[in-house]
């Protein structure tokens, strides 16, 4: 690399982006709110909001539905910003629009959605979705681990308003897939992508690992 492009690289200001968490819902397959199961030691909805803030992601938005009352009394959300969704029963994009809305005070450039029952996703994966952000400018960062696509997703600015103009029974997917030409998919080594602890069985296995 010249020095010219060192220089080039080091005046640009690196994109802001936030991080929204999803936790909304009745988690009916786990039976517990899965918002407050425990991995290392913290529940999983301050697992993820640690490690975005690890990550050095400074705006962090968790969003609430199901149990919301309980679940603020009975975890520690310091810095993050909690939102109750009251319509949760309508589906997740109705969190997922809740929570952008609350964002929509920010300047951002894009939000890396997460979701409850994805605690095992590394600071290093949050940290390399940014960075090919910013390099590739792409509106679109998938992880991928051995080929398999996983949690998280950093979508850019570009994609808020087709998301929140969605109805209750459109998939923010939908959106998603539109941009399929100028998405990144990125390999990373961590298979925390890939583990949706979704019922017992999962979550069992997930705290037997070592």
């Amino acid at each position: 690399m010249s020095a010219d492009s060192e220089s080039v690289g080091a005046a640009s200001s690196p994109p802001n982006i936030a991080g929204l968490v999803l936790a909304a819902g009745e988690s009916s397959r786990m039976g517990y709110d899965k918002a407050l199961l425990t991995y290392k030691g913290r529940s999983f909805l301050e697992t993820i909001t640690f490690t975005l803030s690890e990550a050095g992601i400074r705006c962090v938005v968790a969003v609430l539905g199901h149990h919301a009352e309980y679940i603020k009394q009975n975890i520690k959300l310091a810095g993050v910003e909690v939102v109750v969704n009251q319509d949760y029963r309508l589906g997740q994009t109705s969190s997922l629009q809740a929570g952008l809305g609350a964002l929509a005070k920010s300047e951002l450039d894009g939000v890396i959605l997460c979701l409850v029952d994805h605690p095992a996703i590394s600071a290093n994966t949050f940290k390399t979705l940014i960075q090919h952000f910013r390099r590739t400018e792409k509106p679109v960062m998938i992880p991928e681990f051995r080929g398999k696509h996983g949690h998280p997703v950093l979508i850019g600015l570009e994609l808020f308003t087709e998301i929140l103009a969605l109805g209750p029974n459109e998939g923010a997917d939908s959106v998603i897939r539109k941009y399929r030409d100028r998405t990144e998919f990125i390999e990373v080594p961590d298979p925390g992508i890939l583990l949706d602890i979704d019922d017992p069985e999962a979550y069992r296995q997930l705290t037997a690992q070592k």
